[in-house]
């Protein structure tokens, strides 16, 4: 999801993307005006992340916020178009900040996770891990299993989990403090939708979300 923050003026791009026009400001204001050109919140398996970015179109000054820590500041840049690179997460994602004119006066963001568009990334991810949400004893949990290793995360970090073949599939058990939980694969009898998995909290089932 792409969330454009600036007091500049924008114009939307054909994908979608971020566009910055300078509007001749002096250096001076510029440091004042400038703010968060672009936004991007990124979920992976340790979280959703916010991903900030700073472009000043006259000195060139580049700062990049990763859930609000200052992960990269560059204040003088000759060339105003490029690329920023860093790592995002638990497992440091390899993320790319590609800034690209549009005209002299307008510059396009985009986003690259893993080498791959946003929207890709996010697209192929969908079918390679399941996501719920839930509230026990007043606390949020955010549980994601990624069905490529069978690792499950809740709340960023990696659960101790213990497999358990049974009848019907196989199950996924690991607690939540006194709470009992288990993720079960069964098969959904067609090609197509493949293995269905299904959170069950103290014998309770949890909703995917979508």
């Amino acid at each position: 999801m792409v969330n454009i923050q600036t007091v500049l003026p924008t114009m939307a791009s054909g994908d979608g993307s971020p566009v910055f026009e300078d509007d001749g400001s002096s250096p001076h204001n510029l440091e004042k005006m400038t703010n968060c050109v672009a936004t991007w919140e990124v979920a992976l398996s340790d979280g959703v992340h916010r991903i900030e970015f700073e472009h000043g179109t006259i000195t060139g000054k580049r700062v990049v916020y990763v859930d609000g820590k200052e992960e990269i500041r560059k204040k003088w840049m000759f060339k105003l178009v490029g690329k920023e690179t860093f790592y995002v997460g638990t497992a440091k994602t390899k993320a790319t900040i590609n800034i690209d004119a549009v005209t002299d006066f307008a510059y396009e963001y985009t986003l690259e996770i893993n080498g791959e568009s946003l929207k890709q990334y996010m697209e192929k991810r969908s079918k390679t891990t399941n996501t719920w949400v839930l509230q026990l004893d007043g606390e949020d949990f955010r549980v994601v299993l990624d069905k490529n290793t069978m690792d499950v995360w809740c709340n960023g970090k990696i659960m101790k989990t213990e497999g358990e073949f049974v009848d019907d599939g196989v199950e996924t058990h690991f607690h939540f403090g006194n709470h009992d939980c288990y993720i079960k694969a069964v098969s959904s009898g067609k090609p197509k939708e493949g293995i269905i998995h299904t959170l069950i909290v103290d014998n309770r089932e949890i909703p995917q979300i979508s």
